[in-house]
């Protein structure tokens, strides 16, 4: 009787829940209503939760959809802190410089990223992408260059700091933020991309540079040749750091920080002794520490991030559609033409480049204007593709995930993940490419599930949302899981 009575109140309570519940805010709203998820609605540590995703490895499940709203109570990216520029220790030259972009107030990861990047520390800053990661390093490293300079001795091919970045469009996109912040101050910056290396140390370049912006590989040739000198460096960036700490890189990586004296604490002066470093992503892999032991004491840094990290945008709906591998092209088709009627800018993410070029000339074929950009094209036809489509003469691009991780696309309101990425972190940073601060309200994400892996990961996905967790597996370096992945394979075999 007891036992009976228990279970009855266990079941009203679970009843009342679910009926307060449903007077709130959906923040999974599903094709069928039963499996909603409302605000305030929670689970048991052990409760085993009825995924809307739950049948989707079955064919019978094409069709089915189901869409995340986030957290109605967390509605923008990047909200702007309580103080000004001015009292986080803005330099008054670099606050008009603030005033005439547009920027009034510093956002939360601006504010918080300030005092230990200006102080000399080592600094970690972990945020959502789109809320003004690169100013908030950018900003303080300015600020240093302008004291610092008067009083070192100016010489050739010598920069202050050194931002390094793994991809050349993010660096051609650091390097005009940076000569924005730079104009007026009498700071040198310098660009230094890949593909023209040979080049390089035949006719080395014979210039003032103060910020240096640069390729992992070609600053590693030039500093190796001697054509650029590191002894006046005092900051270096890791833009992107989890990609540059992925096992890909950071055998490179480790061998070129081993030269810098990266101190535990930058002895900041007026002229600075030591060498400080600053990591920069939206994701950072677990094993950070391990990560960066081979060229700095991993307790020196302190971690700056916001309540965002590592979750999906929260004032961006996404779309999860179960369909079939043949319904994809149909449906892409019509989600398009919808957004073309709606002026709105569009990116296509596929997993690999002939997906890639088939969206892209499937798009044109069907009367709609689309662009192209991959990892095999040639650097100055992808830089062209990017230029066109951020200036809006063309809405629509196809991409790779050479496109998704840093580059601001501020114009872009959709995101189409025409195949759904292998790893989350993949995911994170597609996303990223909208909702982003000055991107237009009504930004959405639509992602197409066809394949047994992606329903998997979608299965994690939805869980983590429904017991209000982080995304699950959020590590970047994607060849250490490849590797173990192949190597469970060969022990189940």
């Amino acid at each position: 009787m007891t036992k009976l009575r228990q279970f009855l109140n266990l079941s009203y309570c679970r009843y009342y829940s679910a009926q307060q519940a449903k007077k709130k805010v959906p923040i999974i709203s599903c094709k069928r209503p039963e499996f909603n998820h409302y605000e305030g609605q929670t689970y048991g540590k052990f409760e085993v939760i009825n995924l809307a995703s739950k049948g989707w490895l079955h064919d019978k499940s094409k069709g089915d959809y189901f869409s995340i709203y986030g957290n109605a109570s967390k509605k923008d990216v990047g909200p702007v802190f309580k103080k000004s520029f001015e009292e986080i220790g803005l330099s008054e030259e670099l606050r008009e410089i603030m005033t005439q972009q547009g920027y009034s107030l510093p956002t939360v990861i601006q504010a918080k990223s300030f005092s230990p990047i200006i102080q000399g520390y080592n600094t970690a800053i972990t945020a959502e992408t789109g809320c003004g990661k690169t100013l908030a390093y950018m900003l303080p490293i300015m600020q240093h260059i302008a004291q610092w300079k008067p009083h070192i001795q100016e010489e050739f091919n010598s920069p202050l700091a050194v931002v390094i970045t793994p991809s050349r469009e993010l660096a051609t996109q650091l390097g005009e933020v940076a000569s924005s912040l730079a104009e007026n101050q009498n700071i040198n910056v310098t660009t230094l991309i890949g593909g023209k290396t040979k080049k390089k140390i035949l006719d080395p370049p014979i210039e003032y540079c103060d910020v240096l912006i640069a390729t992992l590989g070609a600053f590693s040739k030039l500093v190796t040749t001697g054509i650029y000198k590191i002894h006046n460096v005092h900051h270096v960036v890791l833009d992107e750091a989890d990609t540059l700490l992925d096992d890909t890189f950071i055998d490179k990586l480790a061998a070129l920080l081993k030269k810098f004296r990266i101190q535990y604490k930058c002895d900041i002066q007026t002229q600075p002794v030591g060498c400080q470093i600053t990591l920069v992503s939206a994701t950072l892999p677990h094993e950070l520490p391990e990560s960066v032991s081979a060229f700095m004491d991993p307790q020196s840094l302190r971690t700056v991030t916001t309540s965002n990290i590592h979750r999906i945008l929260p004032h961006v709906p996404h779309k999860f559609l179960r369909l079939g591998k043949a319904q994809k092209p149909g449906e892409l088709l019509k989600l398009v033409q919808a957004d073309m009627n709606m002026h709105r800018q569009v990116m296509i993410f596929s997993n690999k480049t002939a997906t890639c070029d088939f969206v892209s000339m499937f798009l044109n074929e069907n009367n709609v204007e689309c662009l192209n950009i991959n990892g095999r094209m040639a650097v100055p036809l992808k830089a062209g593709n990017m230029d066109v489509f951020k200036s809006g003469k063309v809405r629509v691009i196809s991409s790779t995930d050479v496109a998704s991780r840093g580059l601001d696309t501020t114009g872009v309101s959709h995101i189409i993940n025409y195949d759904f990425p292998l790893y989350t972190s993949d995911y994170i940073h597609r996303c990223g490419r909208t909702g982003r601060l000055g991107s237009p309200t009504d930004c959405t994400i639509t992602n197409f599930i066809a394949w047994p892996r992606e329903v998997q990961l979608v299965q994690r996905i939805e869980e983590a949302i429904r017991r209000n967790k982080e995304l699950p597996n959020v590590n970047a370096n994607i060849k250490r899981q490849i590797v173990n992945r192949i190597v469970k394979m060969s022990e189940l075999v």
